[in-house]
């Protein structure tokens, strides 16, 4: 792999990882600070990217960055309000069930208002295009600002490599996020009032804070952040009924990975899942190419198996599981979790 190829590869993992972030923080969060597993937050995930492209075809995206977020925030709250609140003293299997059977319903509910064929959701223009590219000469690597230049076109000698712009944006987006929520949750009243009311609610309660309508809020806003995710994954992939399916398993897995409850953790996950995934799909090697590269040499009647001819871009898709079996084999509360459920 060359230089310009290891480069990108890493920011678009680097980018993958960002947006998974964006998404996993609002699970993050409501586990957090109410300990509810919500097994619906993939599908508002969708409902975000479906609201979102909806839209931004009347308004344009950065309305409907906005927009999206707020109604699917408050969808969120209601749901709270008015169902998961009303299961909370059943305890955590009745929790896990609604917000179970909640996915599904929303599925359905996308699927008949939207249809089940793809949606189409542009980017923008400023956004839209590349942000730069890296030009692999035999002279060495250089960077030029926006689309490939005439010479990507016409000299077979160099290899030109495109980053999207939208990429970047959702970078900066998820970064911007997570000090955001480490300053609101560390350094304000309402951070200190939220977590006072997850840890000791009746002293809370008894100071006259409503603690039902912070832990309403706090649903809401983990349910917006999966939206704000949606958007502009919907924008940056596909937007189909089918992406909460695509995203769900691995957001539970990095969470899971990274420590139940633990921002620090969802983030250090997210990234390390979103390069391996991305230097896994972009690699040609096998697993008996991988086994060399460390040197070690599997016994004659394992080397014969046709498992050792697999490449791992085909491995890809089961890698964030493999690592999340090794994280519970040796740290069963993830790389910086706290709390085991």
């Amino acid at each position: 792999m060359d230089a310009s190829h290891f480069l990108v590869s890493l920011l678009n993992g680097l980018s993958v990882g960002l947006l998974l972030f964006l998404l996993a923080s609002g699970l993050t969060l409501i586990f957090s600070l109410m300990g509810v597993l919500n097994f619906a937050h993939a599908s508002f995930y969708m409902l975000g990217a479906y609201v979102g492209a909806t839209v931004a075809a009347g308004a344009g995206f950065w309305v409907a960055l906005v927009v999206a977020p707020l109604v699917v925030g408050l969808a969120g709250a209601a749901f709270e309000r008015w169902v998961l609140r009303r299961v909370h003293a059943q305890g955590h299997v009745a929790e896990l069930l609604v917000t179970f059977g909640l996915a599904y319903v929303v599925v359905e509910a996308v699927q008949l208002v939207w249809g089940r064929q793809p949606l189409a959701f542009e980017p923008p223009p400023a956004v839209a295009g590349p942000l730069f590219t890296l030009v692999q000469a035999p002279a060495g690597l250089t960077l030029a600002w926006g689309a490939a230049p005439e010479a990507c076109r016409g000299e077979a000698a160099l290899v030109c490599t495109q980053f999207p712009a939208l990429r970047a944006f959702a970078m900066v987006l998820a970064l911007v996020l997570l000090a955001v929520l480490a300053l609101a949750l560390r350094a304000t009243r309402l951070g200190l009032v939220i977590r006072a009311a997850l840890t000791h609610p009746q002293m809370a309660q008894a100071l006259g804070h409503d603690v039902p309508r912070v832990f309403m809020l706090v649903f809401g806003a983990g349910t917006a952040l999966a939206a704000l995710a949606g958007v502009v994954g919907g924008a940056m992939r596909v937007t189909e009924p089918s992406m909460a399916q695509a995203v769900g398993p691995v957001v539970f897995a990095l969470i899971v990975i990274g420590g139940l409850g633990s921002l620090a953790g969802a983030f250090v996950a997210s990234l390390l899942l979103g390069v391996l995934d991305s230097f896994a799909v972009a690699s040609d090697r096998s697993l008996a190419d991988l086994a060399a590269a460390l040197h070690w040499t599997p016994a004659p009647e394992t080397a014969a198996l046709a498992l050792w001819s697999v490449k791992l871009s085909q491995v890809a898709a089961i890698l964030p599981y493999l690592l999340l079996v090794l994280v519970l084999v040796l740290r069963p509360r993830g790389l910086f979790g706290t709390r085991e459920g």
